[in-house]
Order: C-alpha cells, then structure tokens, then sequence
C-alpha cells in the first residue's frame, strides 16, 4: 500500500481500526537529515528524491562528499578511495533508512557532486 499501512494499528495488543497515511514530504525530510548526519554535510548540502513502490522505497541523494584538508598528507594518506567511500555509505544509509521509516528501502542511488573540506577555525 504506498503511502499507508495496514487497516488496523496494534498498540499493547489493542488493534485500533484506521490507516496511517506517511507523505512522501516525510520520508524526503527523514532521509535528508539522516543522510546528511551519516555523511557529514550540511542538510542543506544533500538533495533527496524518495519514490514509494509497493516492494518499498527508492531513494535518489546527491550529497557532497566531505575529504581531510589537502595540507593534511597524513589525513589523505588514510583516506579511503571515494568509490569505496559511495558504497559503505550506501549500506549505511539503507541499513538507517529502513529503520528509521519503518519502510524496506531497496534502492539508493548517490550521486556525489563535489567535495568539501573542514573549515579551520582560529584559536584565540
């Protein structure tokens, strides 16, 4: 049933006639925020695309990608290649979607569309 749940809610073995109905707007602003805080961007940053299918959701993100300061040799020495970086973050992001929305989520596609660095800040 897209957008909704069963006919009757179970709560503490009472089943309460009714449906609940999630917009899609939810779903899209669940996964903005728990995108962004998993990849370490702004929530501003990620843009999302979520699609209701009677199997479960497809989710669309495209989120720049955080890297170490490019003075840092030490920091890009341990850094993990950025293909790799893509698909843990999409187990990840599957993994904490479906919990999260209580919905299978069976399809991520991310699209990474730059990178940001860490802002240095003065110490005074």
């Amino acid at each position: 049933m897209p957008g909704g749940g069963p006919s009757g809610v179970t709560t503490g073995g009472v089943t309460v006639p009714g449906r609940i109905d999630v917009k899609e707007r939810v779903y899209r602003t669940v996964t903005e925020q728990a995108s962004a805080t998993l990849i370490g961007v702004p929530r501003g940053d990620v843009k999302v695309d979520v699609t209701e299918h009677p199997a479960g959701i497809a989710v669309r993100i495209a989120t720049p990608l955080p890297i170490p300061d490019l003075d840092d040799t030490a920091a890009i020495a341990q850094t993990v290649p950025v293909l790799d970086q893509a698909r843990e973050l999409q187990e990840q992001l599957q993994q904490r979607l479906t919990t999260l929305l209580g919905r299978d989520v069976h399809r991520i596609n991310l699209t990474i569309t730059g990178a940001t660095t860490p802002v240095r800040r003065r110490v005074l």
